[in-house]
């Protein structure tokens, strides 16, 4: 039976998605035309948030935009790295594990063919989801675009092995399955979700500043910045400039850090417009990082994922053209039926109750760094740089052609496309775009050369394989295969000012030593592994 109510004045400002409800409006509440009972409008408002139509458009899209990127940046690495003719064979990985209980597509088979067939699905869904063409249907359509994503790119991490092992993976797949529960155009956005949303910013910031004051002195001292931008993984066009700024900036730069990560995620859960002032702190260091580095996708993913804090009026406050009530504004006032409720209350609870697990990492005096507790990577730990490296020292390989190698051979160096090499070049922007190789090439001083994968690389280069080739920015022979290749470890700096002017070169380096002598396709005895 339909009921009419008359709302008297004052009434609070929009929170229903009953109506913008105003003195003196007259609200139907007919079950047929809102799909809830005339009992249940009393309290099941405060589950729908329709003061954040734009921050949803943001999640939804950016976090499939990220999710292009990782499936593009696959694609074009994957089978070099990790295919059947690989460094590290899948197949040869899912063999040694006969009870492999990771989830995965490639379980029972792998094949590069297939590989490049979840990797185009991938790059389809992502591609509709940025262009919100899901968003136009019912909220289950959006959720299982989101959900394939995170089932197809989940199945690429867990046989990913050494190249997938890093943070910002299960950040995109926690973060799409969340995201998929924002529903569609049709509904509102769920306050659950938005919630748990920014509660995933909270353990990426948070969890990221424990590890800091945790971690090495160098944090707490406020001198990490005096070497971070010259030894980061992969410095981009303005670290050597970020390097060479005065002393004292770096110390206020550290101390900028530990605000933004130990104190202003506290306030992404503050009222309006406390919590978009925080997420907009977020924004802002987030960007610094951007232009000061190359961290693939952790970045762009904090910044998108700050935006659940955002409200319409306070982005139409910023920025006039963002509509101050998004659903107005697209000539709707959505509906949020009652089963759609029960999947986000139901999702929400599964969310609430796996982050017992990160939460108690957070304040235990052993806390694990980007770890996740449960095989479905959802609701993880995180955290970045708990120590900083104080020198950069770079692995360089060359190659010859000479039959007889020694010292006066021609030995020419192998050109990377992110990681430092010739002195004279601008360090590249590559983010979010993720380059694998050039990562790990990064990890080998800090840990050892002589891993397994490094020496199927050299073989690699021995051979002049064309799919590894692809992978360089410079092959010094043009597709021809070396003799023989050897590997030698140098110091990097960057250079200052003055030796800039001098030399034109961006960095200076010293050789230290050379950790692979001349070897040739038979690998060098006692290297065997």
């Amino acid at each position: 039976m339909a009921a009419w109510v008359k709302y008297p004045a004052p009434v609070r400002a929009p929170l229903t998605p009953l109506a913008l409800l105003r003195p003196g409006l007259m609200v139907h509440l007919d079950p047929r035309v809102t799909g809830r009972n005339v009992e249940s409008v009393d309290w099941l408002w405060w589950f729908d948030a329709p003061e954040y139509g734009f921050a949803r458009q943001v999640l939804q899209r950016g976090v499939a935009a990220l999710y292009f990127v990782a499936f593009l940046s696959t694609l074009n690495q994957f089978p070099a790295l990790l295919g059947e003719r690989g460094l590290l064979p899948v197949p040869g990985f899912l063999s040694a594990f006969s009870r492999f209980r990771r989830p995965t597509l490639f379980r029972w088979r792998y094949s590069d063919g297939l590989l490049r067939g979840v990797c185009a699905a991938g790059l389809m869904v992502s591609a509709l989801l940025v262009a919100g063409i899901p968003q136009l249907g019912p909220p289950w359509v959006p959720l299982i675009a989101f959900l394939a994503l995170w089932l197809l790119y989940m199945s690429i991490v867990n046989v990913g092995q050494t190249f997938y092992g890093f943070g910002w993976e299960m950040l995109l797949l926690e973060a799409g399955f969340t995201v998929g529960f924002l529903g569609s155009n049709q509904t509102e956005p769920p306050r659950t979700i938005l919630i748990l949303t920014v509660w995933l910013v909270f353990r990426l910031e948070f969890g990221a500043g424990m590890i800091k004051i945790r971690g090495g002195r160098e944090w707490r001292d406020l001198t990490a910045l005096y070497y971070h931008h010259e030894t980061q993984p992969m410095p981009g066009p303005l670290s050597r400039q970020a390097h060479l700024l005065p002393r004292p900036l770096h110390r206020i730069e550290v101390v900028g850090n530990h605000i933004a990560q130990l104190v202003v995620p506290f306030l992404l859960f503050a009222p309006q417009p406390v919590a978009s002032v925080a997420a907009g702190v977020v924004v802002v260091t987030q960007l610094w990082l951007v232009a000061s580095g190359n961290f693939a996708w952790l970045n762009w993913m904090a910044i998108v994922l700050a935006f659940a804090a955002v409200s319409d009026p306070v982005a139409h406050a910023v920025i006039p053209a963002i509509p101050a009530d998004w659903n107005a504004a697209a000539g709707t006032r959505p509906e949020t039926p009652l089963w759609w409720l029960a999947i986000t209350l139901a999702a929400s609870v599964l969310l609430l109750v796996l982050s017992y697990w990160p939460l108690r990492n957070l304040f235990s005096r052993r806390q694990l760094m980007n770890a996740s507790f449960n095989r479905w990577q959802l609701v993880n730990a995180y955290g970045a740089f708990g120590t900083v490296t104080k020198q950069r020292i770079e692995i360089v390989v060359e190659g010859t052609l000479d039959e007889d190698p020694g010292d006066s051979s021609d030995w020419r160096e192998y050109g990377f496309k992110g990681k430092p090499g010739d002195v004279r070049r601008i360090p590249r922007q590559w983010a979010p775009y993720h380059l694998r190789l050039d990562w790990l090439m990064w990890f080998l001083p800090l840990r050892t050369v002589h891993e397994e994968w490094f020496y199927a690389f050299l073989g690699k280069l021995l051979a002049a394989d064309r799919q590894m080739l692809r992978l360089l920015r410079k092959d010094p022979f043009d597709g021809a295969a070396p003799r023989w290749v050897r590997v030698r470890s140098f110091h990097y700096r960057f250079a200052s000012r003055k030796e800039f002017r001098e030399t034109g070169n961006r960095w200076v380096r010293t050789l230290l030593y050379e950790p692979i002598p001349a070897t040739s396709l038979r690998r060098p005895e006692g290297r065997q592994r």
